[in-house]
């Protein structure tokens, strides 16, 4: 196999329809400048704060052995970001990413939500992650349609600070969202790393194959953050519409509510109709 060329990047300010282009050929790209870096410090200040208190290792998503090898033993992963800062709902709102995941995931749904944000801290000596695709959480569902499965997902990967490859930047092999005869697991694969900058997100396709690079240093932690959307007929990872109130989320955006789930959706848009409804009062406008 030919060495692979290193992630195609492009500035925040980019065609569209190029970050598109790029997005479907390779599975990724990294985006330079994707969200402000005020909003980016303020994140990072309050994660900060938030990952003194948590136990590297502790996440609940890995279950048994592989599962805890799957999050890492040092490496500190937390949710429920809008309870530490409302910058978080600002990133929600970002409209970059709003029309990347509308171009990805409309085909296929009314409306998409939420499927995690999530600060990973990666700890020295982590090793590196298995290679795994994000759309497979869904895997009833995407084992019964692939390699034809739609997109269910997009992902991003963020940088709170420089990410590069000796601190475990993400690790992703192109062009793998287009090859079925890879398994769901992979670890003899080549990868190339997505550096990035405070600000900087890889973004890519849920059927892409990636993971978590090694820390190989000895007094560093890389600090990033995934945040995701999965079509609205799917369940999420993160349940944010029961871990925020209609009082707090009553002066975000209608956006922004819809995202974490306090918005009912219509799976077939704009001819009525709805789910998750409260009290069963017809569909909310959106």
């Amino acid at each position: 196999m030919a060495t692979l060329t290193a992630l195609e990047r492009r500035p925040a300010s980019a065609p569209l329809a190029e970050i598109l282009s790029l997005l479907e050929r390779d599975g990724g790209l990294v985006i330079e400048g994707m969200f402000p870096r005020e909003l980016i410090d303020a994140i990072r200040l309050a994660a900060d704060r938030r990952a003194v208190l948590v136990d590297p290792g502790s996440a609940t998503q890995g279950l048994g052995e592989d599962g805890a090898a799957f999050v890492g033993a040092n490496t500190t992963r937390f949710s429920s970001l809008g309870k530490l800062t409302p910058a978080y709902f600002d990133m929600l709102d970002n409209e970059l990413f709003a029309s990347i995941a509308d171009a990805v995931l409309l085909p296929t749904c009314g409306s998409y939500w939420v499927n995690t944000a999530q600060v990973m801290y990666i700890g020295p000596g982590e090793p590196a992650q298995v290679l795994h695709r994000d759309g497979n959480n869904w895997w009833e569902f995407v084992s019964r349609t692939w390699p034809n499965s739609p997109e269910v997902t997009i992902s991003t990967m963020i940088g709170l600070d420089d990410v590069t490859e000796e601190v475990g930047a993400t690790r992703v092999a192109p062009g793998s969202h287009r090859r079925p005869e890879l398994q769901r697991f992979e670890d003899d694969l080549e990868t190339v790393p997505a550096e990035l900058g405070p600000g900087d997100a890889l973004v890519y396709s849920g059927q892409v194959l990636h993971g978590g690079g090694a820390n190989k240093t000895a007094d560093r932690t890389r600090r990033a953050m995934h945040l995701s959307f999965v079509a609205g007929w799917l369940t999420p990872e993160e349940s944010s519409a029961i871990d925020y109130t209609t009082e707090e989320l009553a002066e975000q955006s209608p956006r922004v509510q819809r995202l974490l789930g306090h918005r009912s959706y219509d799976p077939r848009p704009h001819r009525g109709g709805g789910l998750w409804l409260k009290e069963v009062k017809a569909i909310e406008e959106n």
